[in-house]
C-alpha cells in the first residue's frame, strides 16, 4: 500500500505534524505534501542496509524526477502532487534543490571543521525547509525569510545537540572539529560516549550557539506577520522546549532520553494557535 503524503507526515511522529495539523486544509495538505517530500529524501540517506554510491545514485534519481514533476510527469505520484503544491502557492525552486544538495553533504562530509561549514548544512537541510513552508503559510515582509533561515538553523542545530550519541553511531559528528579542540574534547571521547566537564562546557557552548539563532528568529519576525506563521511558532517553541530540556539534563545525553511528549507537543501547538488567534 502506497502512503499518502499525510501517512507519511503522521507516521513520522515529527513536531512537524503537530504543528501545522491546526492549518486550514488546503495549507494543510500542502505541507503534509512538502514535508512528506523531505521526509522521503531523508530518508534516501539514512537506509543504513545501502551503500553511498547507491544512495548518490538514489538520490540523482529523485533529483532528475523532482525536475520531472514540475512539467507533471514524475513516475512519482508524491513529486508530481508536489509540483502542483509549487505551483499552486509558488514556492521559489531554489530550497528544493538546495534540500538535495544538503543530502547530498551527509553522504560526502562526515566531519565538519569549523561552524561556518555546518552552518552551510543547516541552512541546506532545515533553512530551506522554513523557507517552502513560509510561501504556504503566507507573509506580508521579507523579514520573514530572515525568520525562516535562522529558525531553521536553531532547529538543526537543537537536533545536533539532542542526536550527538546516534549520529557518532553512525559516523557522523557534527559538532565542530575545531570547537572540539578548543574545549580540549577528542572524537574518541564522543565514540566511547565519555560524559565530562569539557563536554559539558563544549555543549554548553553550542545550546548558546542555537539560543542565539532562536532568539534571531523571533526579532526577525515581523507583528504582522505572527498569526500567519504560528505553525512556524509552534515548531519553534517545541524544539526551544528540546533544548531546554537538553540543558536541564546538563546536557548528558549519552546516558538520557531527551525528547518531547506528545501531550506536551499537542499542548504547545494549540496553545500558540489559541495565543495568535485570540490576539489577531
Amino acid at each position: 500500500m502506497v502512503e499518502t503524503a499525510k501517512d507519511i507526515a503522521k507516521n513520522s511522529k515529527s513536531s512537524f505534524y503537530y504543528a501545522f495539523n491546526l492549518l486550514p486544509n488546503e495549507k494543510r495538505d500542502a505541507m503534509n505534501t512538502v514535508y512528506a517530500f523531505c521526509r522521503q529524501t531523508d530518508d534516501i540517506v539514512d537506509q543504513d542496509n545501502l551503500s553511498d554510491d547507491i544512495k548518490f545514485d538514489k538520490l540523482h534519481k529523485w533529483t532528475a524526477e523532482l525536475q520531472r514533476a514540475l512539467k507533471g510527469y514524475s513516475e512519482y505520484p508524491l513529486l508530481n502532487k508536489l509540483g502542483k503544491t509549487i505551483s499552486q502557492f509558488n514556492i521559489p525552486l531554489e530550497p528544493f534543490f538546495e534540500l538535495l544538495k544538503g543530502m547530498e553533504m551527509d553522504l560526502q562530509k562526515k566531519r565538519y571543521l569549523t561552524f561556518e561549514d555546518l552552518k552551510l548544512y543547516c541552512y541546506r537541510v532545515a533553512s530551506t525547509v522554513g523557507l517552502m513552508c513560509i510561501e504556504i503559510f503566507g507573509y506580508k515582509h521579507k523579514s520573514a525569510k530572515d525568520f525562516a533561515v535562522d529558525l531553521g538553523i536553531a532547529l538543526q542545530l537543537t537536533n545536533i545537540l539532542r542526536d550527538v550519541k546516534k549520529d557518532s553511531e553512525n559516523g557522523r559528528i557534527y559538532l565542530p572539529q575545531k570547537e572540539l579542540a578548543i574545549f580540549n574534547y577528542t572524537e574518541n571521547e564522543i565514540l566511547t560516549q565519555t560524559y565530562n566537564d569539557n563536554f559539558k562546557e563544549l555543549m554548553k557552548y553550542q545550546a548558546n550557539r542555537a539560543e542565539m539563532f532562536f532568539e534571531r528568529a523571533t526579532h526577525n519576525l515581523n507583528l504582522d506577520d505572527k498569526y500567519a506563521m504560528f505553525a512556524a511558532r509552534a515548531m519553534q517553541h517545541i524544539y526551544h522546549k528540546v533544548l531546554e530540556k537538553i540543558i536541564e539534563a546538563d546536557f548528558d545525553i549519552y546516558n538520557k532520553n531527551i525528547k518531547v511528549s506528545k501531550i506536551e507537543k499537542v499542548g504547545i501547538s494549540l496553545g500558540v494557535w489559541a495565543k495568535y488567534s485570540l490576539v489577531y
